[in-house]
């Protein structure tokens, strides 16, 4: 069973049934053992499994992205849940740039793309991105924007010019946006969505980023941001702790 998760990635319990030959009955009461253990984890939005943070091989992905998951999955859902709106959390992943590492995305309740898992949104130009990139120290900051500045595509690129002022507008709201003409990749489907995000700080700096997700034609940003911030900014502050306390747990 974990290797079937460890070869496919996230899977559900009808897959792990079909691979293993067990019944769904058996493979819930080993999956909840695997689950107390922190070598699984279920995803917030579609309860599919993924390796945990304590898993012994963890392949290219850093620990911290699997404790990020463990900390904030509950959350994420206790967060979609109370704002009826959908949630994507992002861990660092080096060199100024997040990847959503899990989402409460359902195309039906939403109206948006829910495979969104594994993407890395543009520092800049997403909400996501941008929250992590503020909350980054200027020396750090500086020396990540230099780098990206060299490496990512010429339409990102532009908007490095435009940073110092997106940075000041953040300072202002308090929040990320997903700006204007900005559209993550080609084969999105769903409805152009809006969004507002937060970092996720832990001893000072950044791990990563929540955000709340909707269709652009719904509400404006300003009246997300008045209803829904301080649900945002709460759900950032206990995922911080909930990090705290997984990496100060044994094992």
């Amino acid at each position: 069973m974990l290797e079937t998760v460890s070869s496919n990635g996230p899977t559900s319990l009808a897959a792990l049934s079909r691979t293993t030959g067990l019944p769904k009955a058996t493979l819930l009461r080993i999956c909840a053992t695997l689950e107390q253990r922190r070598w699984l984890a279920r995803r917030s939005a579609n309860g599919r499994y993924q390796l945990g943070s304590a898993f012994p091989d963890q392949g290219s992905r850093p620990e911290g992205t699997h404790r990020l998951i463990e900390a904030g999955s509950e959350e994420l859902l206790r967060l979609s849940e109370k704002t009826g709106l959908a949630a994507d959390l992002a861990g660092e992943v080096g060199k100024g740039r997040v990847e959503i590492i899990d989402t409460t995305r359902v195309y039906k309740t939403h109206d948006l793309n829910p495979d969104c898992i594994g993407f890395r949104p543009s520092p800049f130009r997403s909400a996501l991105g941008s929250a992590y990139l503020f909350a980054l120290s200027p020396e750090a900051r500086a020396g990540v924007v230099a780098d990206l500045a060299r490496n990512l595509p010429a339409k990102d690129r532009s908007a490095v010019d435009r940073l110092p002022q997106w940075l000041r507008d953040f300072q202002t709201r308090g929040y990320g946006i997903r700006q204007d003409g900005y559209w993550g990749r080609a084969v999105d489907y769903g409805a152009l969505p809006s969004a507002i995000a937060v970092p996720i700080t832990v001893a000072g700096r950044p791990v990563g980023a929540v955000n709340l997700v909707w269709p652009a034609e719904g509400e404006p940003v300003a009246r997300v941001a008045d209803e829904h911030l301080p649900d945002l900014k709460a759900a950032a502050a206990s995922i911080a702790r909930n990090m705290r306390g997984v990496i100060d747990s044994p094992g």
